[in-house]
């Protein structure tokens, strides 16, 4: 059984994808996370801008056009079709760096009230840079990292209020 992937752009225009059509893509990368892609005769240069691999949401550039997609997998749309995503309601209270990385930047200060999907934080990782938004409402308890810092996988960045 082939992997389905359903693509959301812009949060509007959605396509579906399989492992064939990803397959047919002749794509070469020319730098970082730069490539060159042909689909059906039409050359596009893209360039993937910023990633926040918690959520499956990248930005990316195609022919100087910024675009923000949502890649959601299999098991993803399954959740969301038996509608277990919209009833569930999970609390975090510490952001944890997922990857080695360098913060480039810190959006929030300690007793900060953040709401959900509030700019928290940029790791680079691998010459990209991943934006950390707010996982719920809350207001920021500590912060334990500080601009220019290297972390650790796992290393704790911020951390909320109960």
């Amino acid at each position: 059984m082939q992997k389905s992937y359903k693509l959301s752009v812009n949060s509007g225009a959605t396509f579906e994808l399989n492992e064939s059509d990803l397959q047919q893509l002749d794509a070469v990368a020319t730098g970082n996370h730069s490539y060159h892609v042909l689909k059906d005769t039409i050359p596009y240069k893209a360039k993937i801008i910023a990633t926040d691999f918690v959520a499956k949401k990248y930005t990316v550039e195609v022919n100087a056009t910024t675009y923000e997609v949502a890649i959601a997998d299999g098991l993803d749309q399954l959740i969301n079709n038996m509608g277990i995503a919209i009833g569930r309601n999970k609390v975090v209270n510490a952001i944890k760096a997922p990857m080695p990385g360098l913060i480039l930047e810190i959006n929030v200060a300690v007793g900060q009230h953040v709401a959900e999907n509030d700019p928290l934080l940029i790791l680079e990782a691998m010459k990209m840079e991943n934006s950390f938004l707010s996982p719920r409402d809350g207001i920021i308890k500590s912060i334990v990292v500080v601009k220019g810092q290297a972390v650790d996988k796992g290393q704790l960045l911020i951390e909320f209020e109960s």
